[in-house]
């Protein structure tokens, strides 16, 4: 995906960039090239598979949801910024946090926030598993989104103790999500929660499948939850 084709794919879905947007992505792409030489940020460094699979991916979340106004986003696992980087630069208003369990990743992360002149971001390197017993984030967050972190059933755990109420946690998955959906129906009713709406598509140009899940959170994640680091992975709730 061309630069031209990322502009004009993305003004057919509602989301028209500025020229300064679009400078934005152009350097968020160098700086995530250049860092990656020091540290492993991303298996993915040609310029369109870049603008496809990480910038376009990420904003393809925007074509389900609505992410307008000053809502708080929390993203979980992001890597090098994905996907609420783009989202952020897409939608100004948002106001952004990461947590991420690699410091390294938290420094490039800085640094690009810093690059870009983006505000209201907020980058913390802790494990989600206890970021999400915090009281100044449990239950905080308009929206917590995960993108290819885990399965569902583990997702969930991480996510939606952060979740506020009647907030959303948005699962982005590949192609097997049907089946995790089906596996994960005990945690999601255990930590409050419930399917909204699932959204599969494929990725233009290539033609990968994806899958954007919608959850709404219904009622509080019991106190217990999440459990401590590992265990969700290692015993999930199913």
């Amino acid at each position: 995906m061309n630069k031209d084709q990322f502009q004009q794919l993305l003004a057919e879905k509602g989301i028209k960039l500025s020229p300064s947007q679009l400078e934005q992505f152009d350097l968020y792409y160098k700086l995530l090239v250049e860092w990656n030489e020091k540290m492993n940020l991303t298996a993915i460094t040609n310029e369109e598979e870049v603008y496809l699979k990480h910038f376009y991916d990420s904003l393809s979340a925007a074509f389900y949801f609505d992410f307008s106004g000053e809502l708080t986003v929390c993203d979980v696992g992001a890597g090098a910024g994905f996907p609420s980087i783009p989202l952020k630069i897409a939608f100004p208003d948002l106001q952004v946090t990461i947590v991420d369990s690699l410091n390294k990743r938290i420094t490039f992360l800085n640094h690009l926030a810093e690059q870009l002149n983006l505000k209201n971001v907020h980058f913390y390197h802790d494990r989600a598993e206890t970021f999400g017993r915090l009281s100044e984030h449990r239950g905080q967050y308009d929206v917590v989104m995960a993108r290819a972190v885990a399965r569902m059933s583990v997702l969930s755990e991480l996510c939606l103790p952060l979740v506020k109420m009647d907030g959303t946690f948005l699962a982005m998955k590949a192609a097997s999500a049907k089946d995790e959906l089906q596996s994960s129906q005990k945690a999601l009713t255990v930590l409050g929660a419930q399917l909204e709406a699932d959204y599969s598509f494929t990725l233009p140009i290539e033609e990968s499948e994806r899958t954007i899940m919608v959850i709404h959170k219904i009622k509080a994640t019991p106190k217990k939850y999440p459990r401590k680091p590992g265990t969700p992975n290692k015993s999930p709730i199913e």
